[in-house]
């Protein structure tokens, strides 16, 4: 069989893993493969439209599907290929062009050209590869991305907790004073009015779970009706909560507890899956495509340096975001929690992914102050040092400067300026700092949470409300904030390490924090 290597598809060990031997040639395991588009030039054409601050009406998912799915000759050839290398095809879907083979490491081994390894690092032990996955030269171009090979963990949650605050208690009652509970942050960021009557939040999840009592509790303690919450479950993955608020846990509760406050009557949808590549993937396109729940905007509170990602993975993930804003979904992802190194060991700095695909709406942290139900100071949320927590933000190393991107300039740690050259990341901001964070309740303990987890969710919140408003899917928003500053409180001070705030956009906080009900008046939106 002639192959050739698919591009972007190279692994290497981690520093610090050690290779105990080849794989159990029995273990199964199933694999996502990534198809190209059907139309996919005319996808193309629809985004960058929109990224030129052009507004289309949204294709409904069952248009998308028509448009833009897998076509039916390059599902047939990915289904021979299964059947030549004795794989079995369990899921396929044409609208999220993914078939799912199922097989035994030796059969997987064979297929793709690879050998898979037992790796031992520092959290246990997971399946590993080196080099790039070599596909038979007949699929060439059909396949974009072959996932789940390798079962590292990939991405982490970008939540902190304020240190020596929790204690058990049985609701989110008497927090500290320097807390918000989400309510009062839509006040402070002047949220317009409205319940998100209609829309649906995507929540994505790596792990963990969550408890309906604990729900029930929080959300009595708020006043608040308790929102729709469903769970799906994607890769097998299920709710499972863990018992530790330290754990996933604390993320999957603070996304749906931060959410529902500032939208009780939009439904949440929870798709939980396995955290690697592939499983981070199938969550997402499985949300965008979901015809029954119907998620207008999606929150992602996990990411990883895009140096910890293979390029085929950035892509796919990347393709994924310019379906759903083609839907009017907007994606809003936490910027990371490391600041500008984005915990990357090697003095460099880094932008978290997957904040710095261009179709995600990135969200960066801020320490936010308030006197008598006002904003008395906010400021870059930076504590000192990436181990004890800062927004992420930086220039990509991987995205091209988009076009609403196109003559900002970027502010270093030292205070130099230079013209920004890729993808700046955050585009927005919100509070993050633990020490004037979100009150929420998980697995029974009352708890104050920062991070930028909590801040995609709170966009999240703010944006179907706007939807809820406008009877309509803001989808792809960069365009028509970026020209909108007066929309934004813009934060002037601090830094995360290496970059600086500035008026206007930077790269610690973007635009700034919102003015709700400026941003719903933003035209277009």
């Amino acid at each position: 069989m002639s192959r050739y290597p698919l591009e972007g598809s190279e692994r290497n060990l981690p520093p610090g893993v050690r290779v105990l031997g080849a794989a159990d040639p029995d273990e199964r395991l199933e694999v996502s493969l990534i198809l190209r588009a059907a139309e996919r030039q005319s996808l193309e054409e629809r985004v960058a439209r929109l990224a030129r601050g052009e507004r289309l009406a949204p294709l409904s998912r069952e248009e998308f599907a028509q448009l833009h799915g897998a076509g039916a000759p390059d599902l047939d050839a990915v289904r021979e290929f299964a059947r030549s290398q004795g794989l079995t095809v369990v899921q396929e879907s044409a609208p999220r062009r993914t078939v799912v083979l199922a097989g035994t490491v030796s059969r997987m081994n064979t297929a793709f050209g690879i050998e898979l390894l037992r790796c031992e690092h520092a959290l246990g032990t997971y399946r590993g590869r080196r080099g790039a996955v070599q596909l038979p030269v007949e699929l060439r171009d059909i396949i974009v991305a072959v996932l789940g090979l390798d079962n590292r963990p990939q991405a982490r949650p970008h939540f902190r907790i304020k240190e020596g605050r929790r204690k058990r208690k049985s609701r989110a009652a008497n927090p500290p004073a320097a807390s918000f509970t989400p309510v009062q942050l839509a006040s402070l960021y002047d949220f317009p009015a409205g319940d998100g009557q209609g829309q649906c939040v995507g929540i994505i999840e790596l792990g963990g779970g969550y408890r309906p009592q604990d729900l029930q509790t929080y959300f009595a303690g708020l006043g608040l009706p308790v929102p729709v919450v469903t769970a799906i479950s994607v890769d097998h993955a299920t709710n499972q909560p863990t018992g530790d608020p330290s754990g996933p846990d604390g993320e999957v509760m603070l996304d749906i507890e931060v959410s529902g406050a500032l939208a009780p009557a939009a439904t949440i949808a929870v798709y939980f899956s396995p955290n690697t590549d592939a499983g981070f993937l199938d969550a997402v396109t499985t949300a965008a495509h979901d015809s029954v729940n119907k998620p207008s905007a999606i929150s992602i509170s996990w990411g990883a340096a895009e140096v910890d990602w293979t390029a085929q993975a950035m892509k796919a993930m990347d393709e994924a975001f310019r379906a759903a804003i083609a839907m009017g979904i907007t994606v809003c992802v936490a910027a990371g929690d490391h600041g500008s190194t984005d915990g990357v060991g090697d003095g460099a700095n880094h932008v978290d992914f997957p904040a710095s695909s261009p179709h995600a709406l990135a969200c960066g942290g801020t320490s936010l102050r308030a006197t008598q139900a006002a904003i008395s100071s906010e400021v870059v949320w930076n504590d000192g040092t990436p181990a004890a927590g800062a927004t992420g933000g930086g220039v990509s190393a991987f995205f091209a400067l988009p076009p609403w991107q196109d003559g900002l300039d970027v502010t270093t740690g030292q205070g130099g300026r230079s013209p920004l050259a890729n993808r700046g990341v955050p585009d927005v901001a919100a509070d993050a700092d633990p020490d004037t964070g979100y009150q929420v309740l998980v697995d029974g303990i009352s708890a104050v949470f920062g991070g930028t987890s909590a801040v995609a969710p709170l966009w999240a919140g703010l944006l179907v409300r706007v939807n809820a408003l406008t009877a309509r899917r803001a989808g792809y928003v960069q365009p028509l904030l970026y020209p909108q500053q007066s929309a934004f409180h813009d934060i002037t001070k601090g830094n995360n390490g290496g970059y600086r705030a500035s008026a206007g956009w930077d790269a610690c906080t973007g635009l700034g924090s919102p003015n709700g009900r400026k941003i719903a008046a933003i035209r277009g939106l």
